[in-house]
């Protein structure tokens, strides 16, 4: 068991140093990127309603996490990794975002690299000190259930609120939920400090306070889609 788990912890190392964004000319420009991808993830599966996230469930979140272009690779062990934006909801919409990292990882018969989106939906945040204070066990810390699809989906969506967080992938072109029982998403202090550029704030100050700072076009352009999904 402890040589599975440092197989685990290996792959993931190597997939974050592949994964790490190069030096930017400016301080955030990277962390833009990933917030316009963010915006894409949503409007390209809302779009399609038969495949999108039910929209009572986007209705009715406190919070909800995207991130796009998570890579899993393995040979027989495997590991997942990604950085994207964690949002709340606030009594004016949709806040500003914070920036984490998805890691994870899978045993199993497996092997190859591919590219997914992966979407969290937070019915509730009971632990948001612990998720802003280090790593946050999906399962663990909240538990988790693989989330339902498409606007028929809605009539049975009050059963699956009794999970805290909703889990949905999107992977060629398919969209579905996604058990990601055991991965960890971890705060990315120093891409929040470089999408922001402001000293010393502190990342649970942008979710609790929304209003703290002015918010950056692309974001406002993220809360902006978020708020129409949420509201039609």
């Amino acid at each position: 068991m402890a040589r599975r788990g440092a197989l685990t912890v290996i792959i993931v190392v190597i997939l974050s140093l592949f994964l790490l964004p190069p030096v930017s000319s400016r301080a955030g420009d990277c962390e833009d990127a990933r917030v316009q991808a963010a915006t894409a993830v949503i409007r390209e599966i809302m779009d399609i309603p038969e495949c999108a996230i039910p929209p009572g469930l986007l209705r009715c979140a406190q919070g909800i996490a995207i991130f796009p272009g998570v890579i899993k690779a393995g040979f027989v062990f495997g590991g997942r990794y990604g950085v994207g934006v964690l949002l709340l909801r606030n009594a004016d919409g949709w806040g500003n975002p914070v920036f984490f990292r998805l890691l994870g990882g899978s045993f199993g018969w497996q092997i190859g690299v591919q590219s997914t989106d992966v979407i969290l939906v937070m019915k509730s945040i009971r632990s948001l000190d612990a998720m802003c204070g280090g790593n946050f066990t999906l399962g663990g810390d909240a538990s988790i259930a693989a989330g339902p699809v498409g606007r028929q989906a809605e009539a049975g969506v009050d059963i699956l609120l009794s999970a805290e967080i909703l889990s949905y992938s999107r992977n060629r072109g398919l969209f579905l939920g996604l058990s990601l029982e055991g991965a960890s998403i971890m705060l990315d202090q120093v891409a929040t400090a470089a999408f922001y550029n402001v000293p010393g704030l502190l990342p649970i100050d942008i979710l609790r306070r929304p209003n703290l700072m002015t918010t950056p076009p692309v974001a406002a352009e993220l809360r902006r889609v978020l708020d129409w999904y949420s509201t039609h």
